[in-house]
């Protein structure tokens, strides 16, 4: 098999099935849950989503509540979007594309307004919405293949074991990962040991090259159902909250294969980790805001967005196949052996970062006629501590020593790996009459604190058409996704191991319909 194997990965023909870490949790996980670009209504998107200041849009629920209260009818809204990725990755010096298209939706919902005149003249505005939108998206396929001289994968299976002497315990103490690669001799004893006393070793030839490959299939994100409310008492001073209910669906799913590059017999043909993770959870949080506007000019805005505490269930399973050839031959495990033939289950709460937001807008010819305005500028500055996601048990399942460790020593993993970052996103619009031209632009800073050379970025660029007319609009967005990240499909303690750079590019597509309900 060894010739077939390298022939087909060097000319980027093999065919592929779905992999995955073999941990239900690590660091990759909590920078998903938070390190998003912004998702809204065609006219949000086509801004670059800075929406903290500008209010009158119902994407204002999901960043700040308080521009709610720029409402004076009630609007019934929906968001149909389109979009396309590629990611190429640059691996060993070896480059792979990989491509995901999806339909989804962004900021959909209901606007119910009530505009009264107080005792004193002043009007008394009170808005609610019943909003859902698209916080997050997780489809995505991620490639690579090269030839590795320095590391192997069952290194990561060595260091879990480290110090352990037994081979039984080493045999079925650790079902998803060091056992399933004992058992299958892609690690195995050092000879000459005794028995409780032994050591253990990789069977896999580092110093001849090994051919490594790591396809992961991505699928779900987070929908998140929301009731925000807008309220003044004059037009100075604006005030809102939301509270939100976010759904999670997240599955993983792939194979990381690593060959013997060379065609003599070694004892070691190639060695395959597949895995599966099914990621489930619902969650809380609350949005507050403030909006002042000084004058008819300007319009400055605060807002704090809460974590998101999440209740999750993690579904995982993983099967090691190996090939040692006269050694032991063919032979494979599956994590569902340690368990009945069943996948694992594990329940836990997770914490989201916080959020704070500080905006600016500028209304061109302002006047409180807003037909007669001719279009605005506007800034948002955004501050995520993405190294604030804490992982805990759920007390009521599970309340045990060894998981308050394990998450324990996964919250001190994310605290080294990420960092605290300033997000922008700008945008203005011309208005013609009926017609709007919109431009924007967002950008999301390096989550990462570049422990072994990680950077990565996002940026989106937005142009978009807009039209209003007789309580009917309609708003047309393009969207271009520029980002550059990391992914190692292992890692070791001494740093030694490989990591692909990741470059992607992409398009969305956003439609909004809205119809005003009532004068």
């Amino acid at each position: 098999m060894k010739s077939i194997f390298a022939l087909a990965l060097l000319a980027g023909s093999l065919s592929l099935l779905p992999v995955v870490e073999t941990a239900a949790q690590d660091p990759t996980d909590a920078l998903r849950w938070s390190w998003t670009l912004p998702s809204g209504t065609a006219r949000q998107q086509a801004i670059g989503g800075a929406m903290g200041s500008l209010g009158g849009d119902l994407s204002a629920t999901f960043v700040n509540p308080a521009g709610l209260a720029f409402f004076r009818t009630g609007d019934l809204v929906l968001s149909p979007a389109f979009q396309q990725l590629r990611q190429q990755s640059d691996f060993l010096n070896r480059k792979e594309n990989a491509t995901r298209k999806q339909m989804s939706f962004g900021t959909s919902g209901l606007v119910l307004a009530d505009v009264q005149t107080n005792r004193k003249g002043k009007k008394q505005v009170s808005v609610l919405s019943l909003a859902i939108n698209r916080t997050a998206h997780f489809r995505n396929n991620i490639l690579y293949r090269g030839q590795n001289n320095r590391s192997s994968y069952s290194q990561k299976f060595l260091e879990e074991i480290q110090g352990i002497r037994d081979a039984n315990a080493v045999a079925n103490n650790y079902p998803h990962g060091s056992s399933l690669a004992f058992n299958t001799y892609w690690i195995d004893t050092v000879a000459g040991g005794t028995n409780g006393n032994f050591q253990f070793k990789t069977r896999a030839p580092i110093a001849s090259g090994l051919l490594q490959e790591n396809f992961i299939r991505q699928s779900g994100g987070i929908t998140e159902l929301a009731i925000g409310y807008g309220g003044a008492t004059n037009e100075k001073l604006y005030y809102g909250a939301t509270v939100g209910i976010p759904f999670l669906q997240y599955e993983r799913a792939g194979q990381f294969t690593e060959a013997d590059a060379g065609t003599t017999l070694n004892n070691f043909d190639f060695a395959r980790v597949t895995d599966y993770l099914e990621s489930k959870g619902v969650g809380v949080n609350l949005k507050l805001g403030l909006l002042y506007r000084p004058n008819l000019y300007w319009r400055l805005g605060l807002a704090f967005h809460t974590p998101t505490w999440f209740s999750m269930k993690d579904t995982y399973r993983t099967v090691v196949t190996t090939d040692t050839e006269n050694y032991k031959g063919e032979q494979t495990q599956s994590s569902a052996q340690f368990n009945n033939g069943a996948p694992n289950d594990f329940l836990y709460m997770m914490s989201t970062p916080y959020r704070a937001i500080a905006s600016v807008s500028y209304v061109l010819r302002s006047t409180k006629d807003i037909r007669k305005q001719k279009g605005f500028l506007t800034a948002d500055l955004e501050y995520v501590n993405l190294r604030a996601v804490q992982y805990s048990p759920d007390t009521e399942v599970d309340n045990s020593t060894d998981t308050k460790n394990y998450l324990k020593a996964l919250n001190q993993a994310i605290d080294r790996t990420y960092r605290g970052v300033f997000n922008v996103r700008f945008g203005g619009e011309l208005k013609f009459n009926t017609w709007m031209v919109r431009g924007g632009a967002a950008f999301l800073g390096n989550p990462y604190e570049n422990l072994y050379g990680e950077k990565g970025s996002r940026m989106q660029i937005s142009s978009g058409l807009g039209y209003r007319d007789r309580g009917f609009y309609v708003d047309l967005t393009y969207v271009h996704l520029t980002g550059k990240d990391v992914h190692a499909p292992y890692r070791l303690a001494n740093g030694n191991f490989p990591m692909a750079r990741l470059q992607q590019q992409g398009a969305q597509v956003v439609l909004t319909f809205g119809v005003k309900l009532g004068s």
